[in-house]
């Protein structure tokens, strides 16, 4: 343990163990109450938002970051002097080293890499957030696999995202070629990747290098359908702790992370099942209290569009989306309307205020749900991924929305749907499909 690790040997509740390095600031390896070995990064003064409220915003966006190739976010304070981050510590190896020791990737092993820093940018840029730093430096590889670290100081921007995809395409450069280096020029990176990356993988990445390159997500969908060949199987790096540079999450093919990925996977399962109770929860009250119901839904869908923004201009394009779902999630609601009453051809009489109740509901459940808007839902289970990770915290939301869901589907197959407190439509609806089904005997 080093001089400095040995003056400070605690933060907060962490008690360190031994100091790691890394590019963005001083990392520890450090021992949670439970004797769980975490890794803390210390932020530089440059690296910390003004106000710090910010980055209190921004520690709860990096938890929300779901991938298998990112690190594990676990804890943080923004208050602390300097401000720290905890992340789950994994061993691994930065980038930068297995290329110097084993040379370039080829084949299999750099269409492996190319595709996982990728979809971590993606989830780092789907929570909001921008990584900032990314590089040769900030990835480590865990037996073939890279896992992203040091994300997430830098709010989501175009601009933030755009450099991230720059920066994918320059540290894949660098490890199809070992060159480049900690380089930042797009020029250089285009000279030395021409005719040095694999013929499939070159248009993704020159894509990458342009002024206006495709969201990380996108570049993780090109790159997938790539195929580069076989090649030898992956280095397989041992992670001695005297090699450990940072923190790292597990990738899927770590043997020796097998509970933390079965561990991420129920959180995961878990998350999911919440939300779809919500989702039942908000269905059953838009059949209840049809215009109540909508409303709620309507606004719950905007602010989660609006905790995914990070400036003005993207709390006024989360709106605007918002507001483009309406007449989408109208139409859902319109046939599943239109199909209730054209029941009354068959001689079968749906009542006229069940009709409206109904179909407001399949409208709030394709605001929530349908393809293509999904995105709410999806920052719904990111929330409750974070809240699956404590077991108290976990019963209390399944027993509460549990009996909430129950109660909202035994409600809407039971009452009488109101259009509460605008009764004066209701009589004017109740009245409309009420000659509409007449029209149709």
């Amino acid at each position: 343990m080093s001089g400095e690790t040995r003056q400070r040997q605690q933060i907060g509740p962490y008690r360190l163990l031994a100091r790691l390095g890394g590019p963005t600031g001083t990392i520890y390896r450090a021992a949670d109450p439970s004797g769980r070995d975490v890794a803390i990064r210390l932020l530089p003064d440059a690296a910390v938002p003004a106000p710090r409220e910010r980055l209190g915003r921004d520690l709860e966006r990096m938890r929300e970051v779901l991938s298998p190739y990112a690190v594990d976010v676990l804890d943080g304070d923004a208050s602390a002097d300097p401000p720290y981050v905890v992340s789950r510590f994994v061993p691994g190896q930065p980038l930068t080293d297995v290329v110097a020791e084993h040379g370039p990737l080829q084949g299999a092993a750099l269409h492996r890499l190319a595709l996982g820093m990728a979809k971590a940018l993606a989830a780092v840029h789907e929570a909001g957030l921008a990584h900032g730093a990314f590089g040769p430096d900030t990835v480590l590889v865990v037996d073939g696999a890279p896992v992203v670290t040091d994300f997430g100081i830098t709010a989501q921007s175009d601009d933030g995202a755009a450099e991230d995809v720059h920066a994918w395409a320059r540290t894949v450069v660098f490890a199809a070629t070992a060159k480049l280096g900690d380089t930042d020029d797009t020029g250089t990176a285009l000279a030395i990747g021409a005719g040095s990356v694999p013929e499939p993988l070159w248009p993704v990445v020159e894509a990458a290098l342009s002024a206006c390159p495709p969201s990380a997500a996108e570049v993780a969908e090109a790159v997938a359908a790539l195929d580069l060949g076989p090649a030898s199987p992956p280095p397989s790096i041992p992670a001695p702790a005297a090699a450990t540079r940072g923190p790292a999450r597990s990738a899927p093919s770590v043997a020796a992370s097998g509970r933390p990925r079965q561990a991420a996977a129920v959180e995961r399962g878990w998350a999911r099942l919440l939300s779809a109770m919500v989702v039942v929860l908000a269905v059953g009250l838009a059949i209840m209290l049809p215009l109540v119901g909508a409303l709620v839904s309507v606004v719950a869908v905007a602010v989660l569009r609006l905790q995914a923004a990070a400036d003005t201009r993207a709390r006024l394009s989360a709106l605007a989306r918002t507001a483009a779902t309406l007449p989408y999630a109208a139409v859902f609601a319109l046939v599943l309307g239109g199909g209730l009453i054209a029941l009354s051809l068959f001689r079968v009489e749906a009542d006229p205020l069940g009709v409206c109740g109904f179909a407001v509901g399949a409208g709030v459940c394709a605001l929530w749900t349908a393809p293509g808007v999904t995105g709410p839902y999806r920052r719904l289970e990111q929330w409750f991924t974070a809240v699956a990770r404590s077991p108290r915290r976990l019963a209390t939301a399944g027993v509460a929305l549990g009996v909430l869901a129950f109660l909202a589907v035994v409600g809407a197959i039971s009452l009488t749907p109101s259009l509460a407190p605008m009764y004066g439509l209701q009589t004017s609806t109740e009245s409309l499909i009420g000659r509409l089904q007449a029209a149709l005997h």
